[in-house]
């Protein structure tokens, strides 16, 4: 630590923690412009803009959380669309055929999904939302857990978050009216829990009420992981998968 900066942090803690982790998501922001003004092809800038996220959000979690990209599988051999940041269990599942970078992640073991946009807007919102849906319609199964004295019963599954993050967001009042007015459609299967757009802060309804709250617009970003991972921490671990189901399912 700098001279410079022990001084901030001594005379002013809350500021130097706002200076510190504003540098961090400067960067991000740095990152996702210069994909935007240098890639040329916007698969490929997609793809791109995925892994700076990933990256910040692995940077942020526990190592008991896996980030990554995927497609997500349930024991009927249902799966998911195309998912661009899934959370999953780390400890106890393992990801299923894998091959160059392409893998399947079993329903029980996801925490939570998100889809990378370059923008929120009506649209955007709406796509991302069928993709939270396509992950929580599939199955997942809870198994109970044999301990000295019995078996412990199968733990209940949780609701799987979802949410957007994107580098800007369309609307001239950020997630104002306009915002409230379209998330306000998304219901079911379908609701968005949180969102961030890196220049312009961020949403979640994490709260006991389930009220949708608004972070900042500066450090926006680290005030959406602290609130992510919070909620996280709340979910506890995933519940035992019953293997069973999904062997049963190569039975001739």
């Amino acid at each position: 630590m700098s001279s410079i900066a022990k001084s901030l942090s001594n005379a002013d803690g809350k500021e130097f923690l706002k200076q510190s982790f504003s540098m961090q998501q400067k960067v991000l922001k740095t990152q996702l412009d210069m994909s935007s003004a240098t890639i040329t092809h916007n698969g490929t800038m997609g793809e791109v803009n995925e892994q700076y996220f990933i990256e910040i959000i692995r940077k942020y979690l526990p190592n008991r959380y896996a980030v990554d990209t995927g497609i997500v599988l349930d024991s009927t051999g249902k799966t998911s669309d195309q998912i661009d940041v899934i959370i999953f269990d780390n400890q106890y599942t393992p990801t299923l055929l894998d091959q160059q970078g392409h893998r399947f992640i079993p329903a029980e073991s996801v925490y939570a999904v998100l889809e990378v946009k370059p923008t929120i807007d009506k649209g955007y919102l709406e796509y991302a939302a069928n993709k939270a849906q396509s992950v929580r319609a599939l199955h997942r199964t809870s198994v109970g857990i044999p301990h000295a004295g019995g078996v412990y019963p199968p733990k209940p599954h949780f609701d799987i978050i979802a949410g957007i993050v994107a580098t800007n967001i369309e609307w001239a009042d950020g997630f104002g009216d306009s915002f409230d007015r379209n998330h306000a459609l998304l219901t079911g299967l379908q609701k968005l829990d949180c969102g961030l757009a890196v220049s312009g802060g961020c949403f979640d309804t994490f709260s006991l009420d389930a009220s949708l709250k608004k972070g900042p617009v500066d450090n926006s970003l680290i005030y959406f992981l602290f609130r992510l991972l919070q909620k996280l921490q709340s979910l506890g671990t995933v519940p035992a998968i019953d293997w069973n189901e999904y062997a049963e399912q190569l039975i001739t």
